[in-house]
């Protein structure tokens, strides 16, 4: 078995490196060592002096080995391309380091520089006559240097920015991003959706007029009681919203005599219960609470006339959940999270209130709230944002919300007022009304 060289058809090469058994001899030698010298071959130090590259950076350490072997030949190594400003920034970086006493050329084309030999890539400079080395400042300069103009200008950009920056967007998320159950990555999607819905939770305002034994302040009365009832029982805050959410929705629906007005307050109560709550009263406490007027086969009947007339939905938005949102973006404290409750549980008493979604009703009891507190109307940019509400389509809701503040402690229907006027609502409906938004009114 023989091979044949390219480069020389009648050279022969033979295999001595191979053993009978198939092994190789040999072995510290190096390979091709047993080629013939007769070719044509040229050496490689030959080929390098006529090889044109493009230039770049040698590392000259790497090069110890061979660098007599181009002092010798003189052979300029291959170097970075620099502009002849950057050249004249170094020249004089070295001008300033330069010993006293030393009359060693200072140029940039000088080979004791870090950066080796230079090539200038600019061609507008063809000679080196009069360029004057251009110095580097790292530090700004003198505000006498700028004129009168640029500076009044970059104070009027200043100002610009300043004001447009005032009141930025917080990221409300961003301290609960540790927490898997504020479900930071999908809030904003739960509430674009809790938006969508809203709508199919909402009643007629004025649905009331197709009832023929019941009236809104009938309507108020049970509310209000509820509203003892869920705090006797130290209930969630959900369950209660849900709850009248299921009041009126069914009554939109259904004919209800008087007397069976309690019955649907107290079957709402319990549906809401099942749903939101870990622990339920059991049917001989409502039964107990309303003074037995019902009994336990009565309960039974009106839970599965109510399932079957709001086909099984117990899931819809409350101003709960939007109440929570807008609190969180107001940075609010607990003070102004209990008077905002305290406002919305108000509104839920009165019917008038229905016309208004439960992202709005959310939305005025938190600026209400703060313009209580405050004593002055604000609404940030922030609360703006993630409420999609501005202060002037607020401002209507939060009138009335007032006007009920106003008169809590009046009348015969006082529930909020007695239940926020306890230790454990830290006295909130103490809280002095914010008269100042009735005033503004046109």
């Amino acid at each position: 078995m023989a091979f044949s060289d390219e480069n020389n058809p009648n050279l022969i090469i033979k295999p001595t490196g191979f053993l009978p058994g198939g092994g190789l001899e040999n072995r510290g030698r190096a390979f091709g060592q047993e080629i013939s010298r007769t070719n044509n071959r040229r050496a490689l130090n030959d080929i390098n002096q006529n090889y044109q590259a493009y230039p770049c950076v040698v590392n000259k350490r790497a090069l110890s080995g061979k660098q007599e072997i181009y002092e010798k030949k003189q052979v300029d190594p291959f170097h970075r391309p620099i502009t002849r400003k950057f050249a004249a920034q170094i020249a004089s970086s070295q001008q300033y380091h330069q010993p006293q006493g030393t009359n060693k050329p200072n140029s940039f084309l000088s080979n004791s520089n870090a950066f080796g030999h230079s090539i200038f890539v600019d061609e507008d400079c063809k000679t080196v006559e009069n360029d004057h080395p251009v110095p580097m400042f790292l530090e700004k300069p003198e505000p006498s240097s700028l004129s009168q103009e640029s500076t009044q200008m970059a104070e009027v950009e200043m100002e610009d920015i300043t004001d447009e920056h005032d009141d930025p967007v917080i990221d409300i998320d961003g301290v609960d991003s540790t927490n898997p159950l504020a479900v930071v990555d999908y809030v904003d999607e739960l509430y674009a959706h809790y938006r969508k819905l809203e709508n199919s939770s909402c009643v007629s305002p004025n649905y009331m007029t197709k009832q023929f034994d019941i009236n809104e302040k009938m309507r108020a009365i049970l509310i209000d009681w509820l509203i003892e009832v869920h705090d006797k029982f130290d209930l969630i805050g959900e369950t209660l919203f849900l709850t009248v959410n299921l009041i009126d929705r069914f009554l939109s629906q259904k004919t209800v005599v008087r007397k069976k007005l309690q019955l649907v307050g107290l079957v709402s109560m319990l549906l809401a219960c099942k749903y939101e709550e870990v622990s339920i009263p059991v049917v001989g406490d409502l039964i107990l609470i309303s003074d037995k007027a019902y009994s336990r086969k009565e309960v039974l009947e009106m839970e599965t006339v109510m399932l079957n007339c709001l086909q099984f939905n117990m899931s819809v938005p409350t101003p709960f959940v939007f109440l929570r949102r807008f609190l969180k973006a107001a940075q609010s404290n607990n003070k102004l999270e209990l008077l905002a409750f305290f406002l919305i549980e108000l509104s839920l008493v009165e019917y008038e209130m229905l016309r208004f979604p439960p992202s709005l009703l959310a939305a005025a009891a938190t600026y209400t709230a703060q313009c209580t507190l405050t004593g002055v109307k604000g609404w940030s940019r922030t609360c703006q944002w993630h409420s999609s509400y501005s202060e002037d389509q607020l401002l209507e809701c939060s009138r009335l919300m007032v006007g009920f503040h106003q008169r809590a402690a009046t009348g015969k229907l006082t529930g909020v007022h007695r239940k926020y006027c306890t230790s454990k609502f830290n006295y909130t409906a103490k809280c002095e009304p914010a008269h100042f938004l009735l005033q503004t009114q046109q």
